[in-house]
């Protein structure tokens, strides 16, 4: 918000993006509901669309990373049952959120999943229940694989009678590999066959089940299968006797190794959102308040709007509150990133989660334990998490189609290889280019690509006090090529203090602000409460208005004991009739940086008082840093051309739109577009959001603890200018990092799959093993997951 005299007087905080009301039937609302089942990119595709074609269903997004469906809905048409009743039919399962308690606790699930224990421990069971299955078929696969790798070199084990029962004992040890440590591959590819779908389990269970159920065929009825000399997937023949094929070291291999994938895939997933569970963490369990008189500790669930919190000194203040009395210095770094501790005294909000650190405080509750700025924070950054950038519409289209072409090619490859192979060689070399072709397809390197990177991208700016809106403002942010400023508060503490008081001849200097701080204390504005603390401070005193009324953006008037009393720009005062004689002096103000206000007593010209908002100290270096990036930067503010020009002076900035009025920000932003620029508007997300709802990328300076959370593209909690570069190059880092995901995934399977089907077969003579195919599909996931790890050093 631009507190000087150009929108002084702007009424009431308007949301510039608010996308969910509370009430009101046919009001859109968002639902978050845990999905059950998902396995791959395609799953989420198909879920994505059957919720999208639901009636009542305005937008629907699945993220596969988080296992999460983000719905926003008419409730008057559909409702939460009626969603997870579309998921179930597909074939999948929604976690409905649990009924409202009688604290009124919200039936919102999934953005604030990570408070609740029991989703994280579901992950760990899942974790665990992949690592059992892992190293069982891995023991079990051993002996196995060591049967088909040994290649006649370890003599008794191919001797009779032990050689004789070697197929039959590979068939016993991988049995158990396939049917329980594969089962859930076995029951996921069933559960869709039955919808009439496929996913990438649907790819394994082929790919496991053809290796072994060839290899149990050629063991049961070796004749029914076409023996011969087999080089190319390490299977020769002994001593002259034509060789029966089998491929159950394949079949094991294939289970064990997506096993390993799928656990080191959930292991660093959930690293992704390690920051988090640290902002979770970080609030305390219990307060200790006082009921009846007595000081008892309580946990914090029960902790009540209105209650008095005791808190000592090197406590974690564990709600959001007003100190009552006490004085300390609070360490807010765990919420807006900034390490020096901030001053606090009677009257001072304080928020849960930060450090008293040197005296005991006595505070009101103002916000129940579910409603503080921390959970505020956590709930905006799931919801970001479970957006969907616009670079992820390619992935999400080939993700949807991957499963059957790939299925296609499966076949092709089959049909083509009997038909080129040798009579006697065609079966085998047939099976093993179709199994390697389902198995090396690798859909959930595509599906993990963009939401893995968003998550640890926005945690990491949630740790620096940096919050995203979503997926595609944290796209948009790295093509920006202008970034608008707002002056006041934003590189001005917008704390502005009166400097001068010169009153026109005949005037006393302190008639003069006792009657204009009178007339202002009806006013909120940031330039009216400096007056008022100006006359304050001079021992001044003052009268409570009997009549007044603002003039948005130019000015107020009002009436005490009688005297009618004008405040406001030189414009409103000359369009009552007014000449100016001080105008000279008031330019001399501006000139050097502070504003001047006009002010008239009984239709007469009184006087100026200067008022100056000093410039943040790291505001130069900030905007220095988005210069070196190329960007356009521009200063917009309602102040006088002299004023706004002299405040740029002092932080480099080239570029200034002066006496803009607040119902005219929007127009100037939507001018530099029209010019072709990528506008980012930065201020406090209230009274700016015209501008901000114009602009490309809407950022709110400030501290978090109201409605400019809610209101912007990008929230800069900690105040600091410097956030603003922070956040583009976070973007930068997050992109190039997408970027790279796409590109591995897409290579990965434009390369993988004809190697697969043998399409290189003529000119380096060899097959791809399924063993490989496997181990390949298995960590091309576990790449991208790891790469997207890398932004947690950003």
């Amino acid at each position: 918000m631009e507190v000087n005299a150009s929108d002084r007087f702007t009424a009431g905080p308007v949301a510039a993006r608010s996308e969910m009301a509370s009430s009101g039937p046919g009001t859109p609302q968002r639902l978050d509901l845990p999905i059950e089942g998902m396995t791959c990119a395609a799953c989420a595709a198909r879920i994505e669309k059957g919720l999208a074609r639901r009636p009542g269903v305005s937008s629907a997004a699945v993220n596969f990373a988080t296992r999460t469906a983000t719905v926003k809905f008419d409730p008057g048409i559909t409702g939460p049952g009626d969603l997870a009743a579309t998921i179930d039919a597909l074939g999948y399962t929604a976690v409905l959120p649990a009924p409202a308690g009688p604290a009124g606790a919200s039936t919102e699930a999934g953005p604030d999943e990570g408070t609740d224990p029991h989703a994280s421990h579901g992950a760990e069971a899942h974790a665990r229940d992949l690592r059992t299955r892992m190293l069982i078929g891995g023991v079990l696969s051993v002996p196995v694989l060591v049967i088909s790798m040994s290649h006649g070199a370890i003599g008794w084990l191919h001797q009779p009678p032990l050689g004789d029962w070697l197929n039959w004992i590979q068939a016993a040890l991988t049995a158990p590999v396939l049917f329980w440590c594969g089962a859930p591959f076995f029951r996921s590819a069933w559960k869709v066959l039955r919808h009439g779908a496929a996913n990438m389990d649907t790819l394994v269970a082929l790919g496991a089940g053809a290796a072994y159920f060839f290899s149990l065929a050629a063991t049961i009825w070796p004749g029914f299968i076409a023996a011969g000399r087999w080089d190319h997937a390490g299977h020769p023949p002994g001593d002259g006797v034509m060789a029966v094929p089998v491929y159950y070291e394949a079949a094991a291999v294939i289970i064990v190794l997506i096993l390993l994938g799928k656990y080191l895939e959930a292991r660093a997933t959930s690293r992704t959102t390690d920051s988090i569970r640290r902002l979770i963490g970080l609030q305390p369990k219990t307060a200790r308040i006082i009921r009846d008189g007595v000081e008892i500790d309580v946990p914090v669930e029960r902790v009540a709007i209105g209650d008095v919190v005791i808190v000592r000194p090197g406590e974690k203040i564990p709600v959001d509150g007003r100190i009552e009395s006490g004085e300390s210095a609070v360490d807010e770094s765990m919420l807006t990133g900034e390490s020096v501790p901030v001053e606090k005294a009677a009257g001072s909000d304080v928020f849960a989660a930060t450090m008293n650190t040197t005296g005991a405080l006595r505070l009101t509750v103002t916000r129940a334990s579910t409603d503080t700025v921390l959970r505020q924070i956590v709930r905006l950054v799931r919801e970001a998490q479970g957006s969907k950038a616009p670079i992820a519409r390619l992935a999400d289209r080939v993700s949807g189609v991957f499963v059957p072409v790939v299925l296609g090619i499966a076949a092709l490859t089959f049909a083509a290889w009997w038909w080129a192979a040798p009579p006697d060689h065609r079966l085998s070399f047939a099976v093993v280019a179709a199994v390697s072709v389902l198995v090396i397809a690798g859909p959930c390197a595509l599906g993990l690509a963009t939401p893995t990177a968003i998550m640890v991208a926005t945690g990491r700016g949630a740790e620096h006090g940096i919050l995203f809106r979503g997926g595609a403002a944290l796209e948009t942010a790295h093509r920006l090529s202008a970034v608008v400023l707002d002056k006041t508060g934003t590189i001005t503490q917008g704390r502005p203090v009166v400097t001068d008081v010169a009153p026109a001849e005949g005037v006393d200097a302190g008639e003069l602000l006792r009657l204009a701080a009178s007339v202002e204390q009806a006013s909120e504005h940031p330039l009216a409460r400096a007056i008022v603390a100006a006359a304050v401070d001079r021992g001044l005193a003052l009268e409570a208005p009997l009549r007044f009324r603002a003039s948005v953006g130019l000015g107020a008037e009002g009436s005490v004991t009688e005297r009618e009393v004008l405040i406001g720009r030189a414009g409103l005062l000359e369009s009552r009739g007014l000449r100016l004689s001080m105008l000279a002096r008031a330019e001399e103000f501006a000139a050097a940086g502070r504003t001047p206000v006009f002010v008239a007593i009984d239709g007469r010209e009184a006087g100026i008082i200067a008022i100056a908002d000093r410039v943040k100290d790291e505001s130069r270096e900030a905007i220095a840093r988005l210069h070196s990036m190329g960007l356009r930067v521009i200063m917009m503010t309602g102040d006088s051309r002299p004023t706004a020009r002299a405040v740029a002076a002092q932080v480099n900035i080239d570029e200034v739109f002066a006496e803009v009025l607040p119902k005219d920000k929007a127009d100037r932003v939507r001018g530099l577009q029209a010019e072709g620029e990528l506008v980012a508007m930065v201020g406090d997300g209230i009274n700016d959001a015209p501008a901000l709802a114009s602009a490309d990328v809407g950022m709110a300076i400030g501290t978090g603890t109201d409605v400019a959370i809610e209101s912007s593209d990008i929230t800069l909690i900690r105040g600091d200018l410097r956030a603003i570069p922070e956040a583009i190059a976070l973007s930068h880092a997050t992109m190039r990092t997408i970027r790279q995901n796409l590109f591995w995934a897409f290579i990965y399977n434009i390369i993988g799959i004809p190697v697969a089907a043998g399409a290189f077969y003529l000119l380096t003579g060899w097959l791809l093993s399924p063993i490989f195919a496997s181990a390949a599909m298995a960590f091309s996931s576990v790449s991208v997951v790891l790469n997207s790890l890398r932004l947690r050093r950003a």
